[in-house]
């Protein structure tokens, strides 16, 4: 159930983006529960480890703006 309309949650996909100082991380196909009513989107405790992990490497790369498929770098 959404926390803010408390419409129903299903599966689905969302884009994650952070900045870090300059740079920007662009983090596509991220698995999420989105709601159907509103749109919201909420990503669990496991797939939000991924993403930082994901995020700290990215940060290596030295590039302005990296855009990576969550499905491939969280495997």
């Amino acid at each position: 159930m959404c926390m803010y309309c408390k419409g129903d949650m299903k599966d689905g996909k969302t884009v994650f983006t952070v900045q870090c100082g300059e740079n920007i991380i662009v983090i596509k196909n991220v698995p999420c529960q989105v709601c159907e009513q509103c749109g919201e989107t909420e990503i669990t405790d496991d797939v939000m480890i991924k993403l930082e992990k994901i995020v700290n490497a990215a940060k290596k790369l030295a590039q302005v703006i990296a855009v990576i498929d969550y499905t491939a770098a969280a495997a």
